[in-house]
């Protein structure tokens, strides 16, 4: 039944339910409505790239929301929405997307749909698993893209019958508050970040069911959760008895801010061009320090009076120099082959000169390279080929020990300072000049890297990643799009030994121990010391081997393993791995991994090579990387420019004062503080709109096209907010073409007594149907945005809810009009549900709206078939024949444009083909409902029948359009348009004659391009006879 007629009638109102007032607001309705859906398309196209144009004024003007009390929802937690109350006047998102997502959750719609015996359904499954929202607090509009698109496929994939599953893992994250892990002890801190993890997850949460995610939140599993972490020690404890995981003391990326090791994935490299001054986190914001810039001084040979130069970017390391390395055929430095020169600073250090045709470039400042072995990547494999001395000079606070000298004690950019001021003091300084270079910053901390010597747990990533290319190539997994194929390679064949230790707390703690056998000095570094064990039962038993006999003690590792070692398990170990789970069994391999090309390797060939390894397949078919948002101006989003956008503040909108508050909730100092402000004012002078979760979503959507970064307009998300507003104004009009207790058919197949308008618009229904769903499994969102948009917009609202308003007033038969109500319920069914994946709020709302079909109790939309491909929707002929009608259309709006005419327009069709001629005057109703103004549309067969003083389209060469302008128009002003319009018909048809009557036409020129030029010559004829007609006309009427 209609919902209309259902309304609540306060006392002191007109009965809604008479027929006076039914026909009232039906032509309310349809006023607005055809404001609303009757956008000419430059204006729609104004509105979806966010330009502000006259003709989109115009619409939201006529579309405007009449005045309604504010929304409050009633409806009680997980209960389905009320919808007894008629529809509001316009679109409201957070009315519309209030309660749905609760009843969603409480029906179970979320979880995997299985067979009765527990299985798979015999359409397949579909399986993802969220990326990891690295993050400290919310979500950002990254985030937003993921669950927009990942949403899109898996509602897609459930609609067609599939068993889906969207896992989401709780991942471990810290923020800081202000104390050191060491000043609240181990336990204490684990017990904070456990309340902090509570506290911030629960927000996380929230954030990901307001943007519509349809996870399994049953499966929810926590990272450090008891599978999880068995699944974490199993996987080191393997990888450590086949000689995979090792432990080494080797050189890594220390960040002091952070106190702990980094990947190489982990530290980003920071460009300069030459001298540059920049503040270092740690140090006063008022300091800056050098950068950019290289600096040379001498060292003296010993026991001689000569000098050997080097140079340097980073001074303060030549307290850990242990060599001087030149090339071996540089006939400057032959001489000095063996001998030693003497450290300035610290007396009993001798510094060998070495030589090493690898490291040194004679071409290349003075030929001469200065070797720390212990600070510098080039300078390890120099001191291990030399078997040189690895001296560290940095505690893990970022001051320098005992073995820089003097200047033990000082932070390491203040003794950068210090000793160039300590070489100018003895005169062995040379010159500073600039150097461009790259910086090595941590992407977490933004401090400089410093590499140091640690003994840590590595990763020997070879084998693991020639297993990975060999998969990948055999097409086990395919990675989308190209570019990030070729990066993938790329990487994987270039890949370096992964460092898993991190010195925190927070995390999974390293399941190795260190055997302290009694009576005994050892090495901490040689991993012949050290044990793994699933258990400290399991350890105790292995540690009884290295001990032989005597009394030991088992301390085990303080590090924890890195984050990504943990994330690389999720695909299996959230089915129950290392255990043989029917999880296991149905869920894995999943399908697809969507993820950001940023995490690519950090997480996804992990991923890979971890699951490779440790199940012996792939851990999905599929991985699609989608771009990086950035803002308006193609800027990377960062809180210091006040352009990161929160996902909530677009869905809820904010006010341009609340956004400047939001910055004091970050530790941004005061500068930064204002910097970002200017930043906000600039791009949100009045502050974010509300525009709603389905805006949202399908304008990162729409926005996701295969490149590598995506400039987020707030604009074009508003004008999809206004695209809801049109689906939610033209579905309420289109409604009240089914009268009161109306049902529809009880198939969607077609009668076989369609008019030619609702073969048109099934047909143009069947084509978005196949485009859509090719779209969808190609990963082509912007294209499959495009279409269902151009479906409802340009075919459904624009040509077909006007087309038949002649099938369903009051003259037209009650077949025609039932005919008429039963497509247009099936274009709205099915539009819905094609709209459903990128806007499931109002698509749901509308769509619980409609009446249902005989026998169809499906619940929700969600839940509801997805439309295919039908074949008995396909109507070529329709297609042509209602572009014929269309065309026609087209022709009267552009004449009654051309001569300004806005009312009582009379349009003529003149038609010589007979069959044209019947099918257009079957369809003159039609183009007179679609011509705005047009007073009348007649078809006729002689250009006798065509009245004097017209204007005039010609179509084809059996078709024109004519429009009565006589008396309404300047007449000479008309005749010298119809003379210039002339001179070109003659100027294109004398082209088209000489081009056939070249020598050998006939024979060279192919058949279909002979027969196309017949007709653009026909067409042209066509237009200068009646051109010629016209301009006589013209000239009779003065």
């Amino acid at each position: 039944m209609s919902t209309q007629n259902n309304a609540a009638n306060p006392s002191n109102a007109p009965d809604p339910n008479s027929k006076s007032a039914a026909k009232k607001e039906a032509k309310r309705l349809e006023a607005l409505a055809k404001k609303a859906t009757k956008l000419p398309k430059q204006a729609a196209e104004a509105v979806t790239s966010g330009e502000k144009k006259k003709s989109e004024k115009a619409v939201e003007k006529a579309s405007k929301k009449e005045e309604e009390e504010p929304f409050v929802n009633t409806t009680p937690r997980g209960e389905k929405k009320d919808l007894s109350k008629p529809m509001a006047s316009g679109y409201n998102p957070i009315a519309v997307e209030s309660a749905w997502y609760d009843w969603w959750e409480k029906e179970g719609f979320f979880a995997p749909s299985l067979t009765t015996d527990g299985d798979v359904r015999p359409e397949g499954s579909f399986v993802v698993a969220f990326p990891p929202p690295n993050v400290t607090g919310s979500l950002h509009i990254g985030h937003g893209l993921t669950v927009a698109i990942q949403d899109a496929l898996i509602r897609w994939n459930r609609m067609h019958g599939k068993t889906t599953l969207w896992s989401v893992v709780e991942k471990r994250l810290y923020k800081s508050t202000g104390k050191t892990r060491h000043d609240l002890g181990r336990e204490k801190f684990l017990e904070q970040v456990l309340e902090w993890k509570n506290d911030y997850q629960e927000r996380i949460t929230k954030q990901m069911k307001r943007l519509g995610g349809s996870f399994d939140w049953s499966r929810v599993a926590f990272t450090m959760n008891k599978t999880l972490s068995a699944a974490v020690v199993e996987t080191f404890c393997r990888l450590s008895e086949e000689g995979i995981i090792y432990r080494a003391n080797r050189l890594v990326n220390w960040c002091v801010q952070l106190n702990t090791t980094l990947s190489n994935l982990e530290v980003d490299q920071k460009k300069v061009e030459g001298r540059t001054l920049l503040n270092v986190p740690g140090y006063d914001i008022k300091e800056k320090f050098e950068f950019g810039v290289i600096t040379s001084f001498a060292y003296h040979i010993e026991n001689t009076d000569e000098k050997i130069i080097v140079a340097t970017t980073r001074p303060e390391t030549m307290l850990g120099d242990t060599a001087v390395a030149v090339h071996p055929d540089d006939p400057r430095y032959k001489h000095l082959h063996g001998k030693v020169a003497i450290h300035p600073f610290i007396p009993d250090r001798r510094i060998p000169i070495v030589t090493d045709a690898i490291a040194v470039d004679m071409e290349f400042g003075t030929g001469a390279v200065k070797i720390t072995p212990a600070h510098d990547p080039n300078d390890y494999d120099v001191g291990i080929r030399h078997n040189l001395e690895f001296i560290n000079i940095l505690n893990d606070d970022g001051t320098l020990n005992e073995n820089a000298g003097r200047f033990k004690g000082l932070k390491r950019f203040h003794a950068r300072n210090a000793v160039v001021e300590a070489l100018k003091a003895i005169g062995d300084y040379v010159e500073t000049k600039d150097n461009p270079m790259n910086i090595p910053v941590c992407s977490k901390s933004g401090d400089v890297v410093e590499p140091v010597m640690k003994p840590q747990w590595w990763v020997n990533c070879k084998p693991l990643a020639e297993e990975a290319i060999k998969r990948t190539k055999a097409s086990e997994v395919r990675i989308a799009p190209k570019a990030s194929e070729n990066e993938w390679y790329r990487w994987l064949e270039g890949i370096q030994d992964w460092c898993i230790s991190r010195q925190l707390w927070w995390g999974h703690r390293v399941p190795a121990y260190f055997v302290n056998v009694e009576g005994e000095v050892q090495d901490r570094i040689d991993d012949k010391n050290w044990v793994v064990g699933r258990t400290v039962e399991e350890a105790a038993e292995r540690a009884k081997l290295v001990a032989r006999g005597k009394p030991f003690t088992l301390e085990q590792d303080e590090d924890v393993l890195d984050t990504w070692f943990s994330s690389g398990l999720w695909p299996f170990s959230t089915q129950g791995w290392p255990a043989q789970t029917e999880d296991l069994a149905r869920f894995y391999p999943t399908s697809l991994l969507e993820t950001g090309w940023d995490i690519l390797f950090f997480w996804v060939a992990r991923m890979v090579m971890l699951g490779i390894r440790l199940t012996n397949k792939v851990p999905f078919e599929d991985v699609y990387c989608h771009a990086m948002i950035r803002d308006a101006h193609g800027r990377k989003m960062s809180k210091s420019l006040g352009n990161v956008i929160d996902p909530l503040d677009v869905i809820q909108g904010i006010s341009l004062e609340d956004l400047h508050k939001k910055l004091s909730e970050g530790n941004l100092d005061e500068k930064e503080i204002a910097k970002a402000k200017a930043g906000q004012k600039k791009d949100f002078p009045k502050g974010i709109p509300q525009c709603g979760t389905d805006a949202l979503r399908f304008a990162l959507c729409a926005y996701t096209s295969g490149g590598r970064d995506i400039n987020l307009e707030i604009l074009r998300v508003e004008g999809y907010r206004k695209f809801c507003n049109k689906l939610w104004n033209a579905t309420k009009f289109a409604m009240l073409k089914f009268e009161e207790g109306w049902v529809p058919e009880l198939s969607h197949q077609p009668t076989g007594k369609e008019s030619l308008a609702e073969r048109w618009i099934l047909h143009k229904l069947n084509i978005a149907v196949s485009d859509l769903n090719k779209q969808l499994a190609d990963r082509s969102f912007l294209a499959a945005t495009g279409t269902v948009y151009n479906f409802w917009l340009y075919e459904l609202c624009d040509v077909f809810i006007e087309a038949m308003k002649p099938m369903t007033d009051e003259k037209a038969s009650l077949e025609t009009r039932r005919s008429a109500q039963n497509t247009l319920y099936t274009c709205l069914d099915f539009g819905l549900r094609l709209l459903h994946p990128f806007m499931p709020f109002v698509t749901e709302e509308l769509w619980q709206r409609l009446p249902r079909r005989p026998g169809d109790n499906t619940p929700s939309i969600m839940v509801s078939s997805f439309p295919v491909h039908n074949p008995d929707f396909v109507y070529l002929d329709a297609e042509r024949d209602f572009d014929t009608v269309f065309a026609a259309i087209k022709a009267v709006r552009s004449l009654a444009a051309q001569y300004n005419l806005q009312t009582n327009i009379q349009a003529i069709i003149l038609s010589t083909s007979q069959n044209e001629h019947g099918m257009l005057a079957s369809q003159a109703p039609t183009i007179g409902a679609l011509s705005k103004g047009c007073k009348s549309a007649n078809v006729v067969a002689d250009s006798t029948e065509v009245p004097t003083g017209c204007g005039s389209v010609v179509l084809s060469p059996t078709a024109t359009v004519f429009v009565l302008v006589k008396g309404l128009v300047d007449l000479d002003a008309e005749i010298t348009k119809c003379e210039k319009k002339l001179n070109l018909a003659n100027l294109n048809a004398e082209k088209i004659r000489k081009l056939k009557a070249q020598p050998g036409y006939e024979q060279n020129i192919p058949a279909d391009v002979r027969a196309s030029n017949d007709e653009k010559l026909s067409t042209y004829e066509a237009e200068t006879s009646n051109l010629q007609e016209s301009i006589g006309m013209f000239k009779r009427l003065k």
